[in-house]
This record gives C-alpha cells, structure tokens and sequence, in this order.
C-alpha cells in the first residue's frame, strides 16, 4: 500500500473480509446487510459492519469494530464509513484502493457506492485487485493443509462411489448419496456439486440433477467444491455404467494425459499460460473437437475459483505456495465432452497432487 500511495484499503466481499480478519458466517448468503472492513497502511483493520456481526466479528483480532443497526435502506451504514474512511484516509483528500478488476465486485448498492464517492469528494478511489490477488494467489502453509484434508475427504469419497450408485438411481439419488458421503467422511458442506449423465456422454458439465434414471451405459460425471474450515476442493471424476464404447475410453485417457503434461509444466518461474499449452498439446494430438470451456484450472482456496486462470493468455507467473487445479477438457465428439481435473500446490521443486490421482482408465461401475 505504501509502494502504491494508499491511505486504506476498502474491502466489502466475504472472502477477502475473512481473509484479513478471520471473519467466518454463513451469514453472507442474505444478500441484505453490506459489510465493510478498512485496512490503514499502518495498524490493524478496522470493521465497520451490522451490529447483529459484533459478537462474531469480537472473536477474531479485529478490536476495533464501528457498528450500525441493519437493515437501515435509508442510510445503511455509508455514513459511518465515510467517517471511518475520512479518519483513516485523510480527512480532505486520500487514496483509497479497491479491488475493481476482473473476478471482484463491490457488495454493496450501487447508489451506495456512487453516494459513498460523493461524500468523500477530494479523495481518488483506485484499483487495489492486485494488491489482493498477489497475497491470496500465495497460500500459507496453514491454507495448504485446510485444501489438503478437505481433497483427501473427497478423493475418499470419489473411490467409494462405485459402491454407493448403481443403475436405477435416478441423478437425484445419484447426487443425495454422494453429497451426504462427503459430510459423512468428515466435510463440513458440499456448497458445490453438479454433473451430468448421458448415454454415452453428454454435453453439459455444470447440471444440477433431475429425474433421469441412470441406465446400462451411460457415462457419469461428478464436479465437486466441498469445504473445510472455509478452504475449498475442486476436482471431477468420470465413470461409466457397465460399459463404455472405445471411443469415450480414448476420450478419457487424453484428458488424463493432459492432466499429466499440466502437472508437469506447473513448476516455479514458468506461467498459466505454460500449463494451459502443455495441456492444449496433449488434448489437439488426441483429437479434440474443441474446449469451449474457456479455460483449463484455476486458483483454489477460500473460493472453488480464484486467481489465476490456466488459459492462453493469462501469462500470470507460477510460484512456489500456489494452489492450482488443473482442468483440460474436450468435445470427443458432436455433443460429447470429457473433463477430468485436479488439484495441485506448486513446490520449490514442482507440482504435487493434493486430490488423489484419478484412475488412468475409465472407471466401469458394474
């Protein structure tokens, strides 16, 4: 913040508000009350939220805690910020950054936040995404463990699976079982499970589940984003229903293919777009139709997606602490798509699986 002239950081989004403060609710699914919290260039945060948050919000670090009574349309808390602001900032003028770029938003109204700049005329608001990103793309050694366990739960899950589904459940029952195994092995939430089922394959792989009864035959996909303490997984497994035809096998060996030359270009000092390539290569020779998806993985930790991405023009710089997935896809065929993912930390020395390597062929679920 010094190197770039800002006075204070404004940060209003759960993920990084728990990041700098250990600020943990599930209470930011009601989309009603905003929450603030300002971090000045010296000193610790200060919070400046709904006073039904206090008590929570008194169990972390944080000491300093300005509250309002929300909700309030009228004036719900952009008063008591601009003063905080004004008090951190400079009274006149200041530099106050906010993350503004791609993968942020600002979680407040947005009259809100046209009144907030109004109040605090004289002072510049800029783009802080980087200063954010930077920190978050870098996990501790504490993140990497939550990512750890929470990857080893579901790879648990994902090898128990053949036992737990079977022809005739419908994909509601299919999803139930699987969900429920998760927290039953030692997850706290499952907030993000899709998939599909088709005969022979499908085309869609962010499906939440219907009646479908799945039959002889038909190709099973499960992408899911379970958490522990806060730290999420994200990986996928295929399988099929008493048999699958050669050409879906071909098709899940190139992605698994892809997936070995992605892990093996993530090391230090090379960049997403290195990853991205490495995999694009091994999926182009095995016949791809194509990768609508529009990337290859991502960032992972407090959110099933983060910084960067693994795509032809991210170009960001891997460096040792980053946690990645690694995602390659296809279309095999018209209307027919394979996606097989991975999670990673990038070492001193190179990639190393979190995730439980999937099977090298298609697993046969009889």
């Amino acid at each position: 913040m010094a190197q770039r002239g800002l006075d204070a950081l404004l940060i209003c989004t759960e993920p990084e508000v728990r990041y700098f403060t250990g600020f943990h609710t599930l209470f930011w699914l009601s989309p009603t009350r905003p929450w603030f919290v300002i971090i000045p260039r010296a000193g610790k945060p200060v919070a400046v939220i709904p006073s039904i948050g206090r008590s929570s919000m008194a169990e972390t670090w944080i000491d300093d805690i300005r509250t309002w009574s929300s909700p309030a349309p009228e004036d719900d808390g952009v008063t008591l910020l601009v003063e905080t602001l004004r008090e951190i900032a400079g009274r006149s003028a200041g530099s106050i950054g906010v993350p503004m770029g791609p993968e942020t938003h600002v979680r407040m109204p947005a009259g809100d936040f046209d009144q907030l700049r109004r109040d605090l005329t004289g002072h510049d608001f800029v783009d802080a995404t980087d200063i954010v990103s930077k920190l978050r793309m870098i996990k501790s050694e504490a993140e990497i463990a939550k990512v750890a366990y929470i990857c080893s739960v579901v790879s648990d899950a994902f090898e128990g699976l053949p036992q737990l589904v079977s022809v005739g459940d419908t994909e509601r029952q299919a999803f139930a079982k699987f969900r429920i195994d998760i927290l039953q092995r030692g997850a706290d939430d499952v907030p993000y499970l899709v998939g599909s089922t088709g005969l022979g394959g499908f085309d869609d792989i962010i499906k939440t589940p219907t009646d479908r009864t799945i039959g002889e035959g038909d190709i099973l996909l499960f992408d899911t984003g379970s958490v522990h303490d806060g730290y999420f997984s994200d990986f996928d497994r295929n399988f099929a229903f008493g048999h699958a035809d050669d050409s879906a096998k071909r098709a899940y060996e190139t992605v698994w293919q892809s997936t070995e030359a992605g892990f093996a270009a993530a090391v230090p000092g090379a960049t997403t777009t290195d990853v991205w390539k490495a995999m694009a290569d091994v999926l182009d020779a095995g016949g791809s139709l194509g990768n609508s998806v529009g990337r290859m993985g991502h960032g992972l930790g407090m959110q099933v997606t983060e910084w960067p991405s693994n795509t032809a023009t991210d170009n960001t710089v891997i460096e040792p602490g980053m946690v990645l997935t690694l995602e390659p896809g296809l279309t095999w065929a018209p209307g027919r798509m394979m996606v097989h993912e991975e999670n990673i930390v990038v070492r001193e020395d190179g990639a190393h699986y979190l995730s439980r390597r999937a099977a090298p062929e298609l697993p046969i679920i009889t």
